[in-house]
């Protein structure tokens, strides 16, 4: 029997069943929970960013009644510790975590789901350990490429010019030519006054070239670019991360996922794109798809033609939580 269901919104709320703390040592601590149904199917939620955090409407794209549902902060992210730390956090720190939480859980095997730089690190995670996945939940394709990290930068005003203006504008006229080593200089100073306006203007060019219409995220913040928002602090973990793993190319050799795809023979993937994802264009999930191993495996591209980057946004929400009640029927009929 499954749970009620609204064929336009996500599952209804619910409260973890058990929470905790798992060290994973460098002095690093994960917060982590499980929700849904103790003995079912496991799925991890990997949040985006690099930074971004989990949060309770993440556990609803999920059957609570098929899925043992497990969702946790990544290192330097939300209600791990140390708060917005780069120190030993790195692409192969967050996979070796994963591994860590997997183990600490007693899991098997899972379904992997992962947006924006969660479906970076879900291929990575899988490419690394394929035995331990069942099959993917992605959306917004991030691959972690030079030009990718070019478009975030640079590229994005094509289509936001307003909203890269006051992103560079930010920094004085000299710093402009070097925008992500002139944020994070500022990100990664101590004093408040310095690294929360950084913050927080790092934070509101991300956000208002991630909706293809503006108010579709639930927490939007404040169009003017000399006010820090209330919640400044809690950007503060986006935009450093972000900008660290930025400025070290994600961690990843360039081309990576795509040339190492043949990891994941015999394992399905279903891609849920917004047609106007100006964070992840499309592009990137068109390449994956052409190159995902076809023996034995199933790739299915789901694009979304109402919709930008959010995974909130009605159209994508709705299609993620039909690409996870697929695996629902699949994995139960194995």
């Amino acid at each position: 029997m499954d749970a009620t269901l609204e064929n336009t919104d996500l599952y209804p709320a619910l409260k973890p069943y058990q929470t905790g703390m798992l060290d994973v040592g460098d002095g690093h601590t994960l917060y982590w929970e499980q929700s849904g149904n103790p003995d079912g199917q496991p799925v991890v939620f990997l949040h985006g960013g690099p930074g971004a955090g989990s949060s309770p409407a993440h556990r609803r794209f999920f059957d609570p009644l098929h899925y043992r549902i497990i969702v946790f902060d990544q290192r330097g992210c939300a209600r791990s510790t140390p708060y917005a730390s780069i120190e030993n956090n790195t692409t192969d720190h967050l996979i070796q975590d994963i591994e860590t939480l997997r183990k600490h859980l007693d899991v098997d095997r899972w379904l992997v789901f992962g947006g924006s730089w969660g479906s970076t690190l879900a291929l990575v995670y899988g490419i690394h350990h394929p035995q331990r996945c069942q099959g993917f939940v992605l959306r917004g394709i991030f691959l972690g490429t030079a030009a990718e990290h070019e478009w975030f930068i640079h590229g994005m005003a094509t289509v936001f010019p307003e909203a890269h203006r006051d992103f560079r504008n930010f920094l004085p006229i000299e710093e402009q030519n070097e925008l992500i080593d002139s944020y994070f200089k500022r990100l990664c100073d101590p004093r408040p006054e310095i690294h929360l306006p950084a913050a927080a203007s790092w934070s509101r060019y991300e956000t208002v070239c991630s909706t293809m219409l503006p108010g579709t995220l639930v927490r939007t913040p404040p169009p003017r670019r000399d006010i820090v928002p209330p919640d400044g602090a809690s950007m503060l973990g986006i935009s450093r991360l972000e900008a660290h793993y930025f400025k070290q190319s994600m961690f990843l050799e360039e081309g990576f996922i795509l040339d190492n795809l043949e990891n994941l023979s015999g394992l399905s993937a279903i891609i849920v794109q917004g047609r106007y994802d100006i964070v992840c264009p499309p592009i990137s999930a068109d390449k994956l798809a052409r190159k995902w191993p076809q023996a034995e495996s199933r790739m299915t591209v789901k694009m979304i033609n109402d919709a930008g980057h959010s995974a909130m946004e009605p159209g994508t929400r709705r299609a993620l939580v039909q690409a996870t009640d697929h695996f629902r029927a699949s994995l139960k009929a194995l």
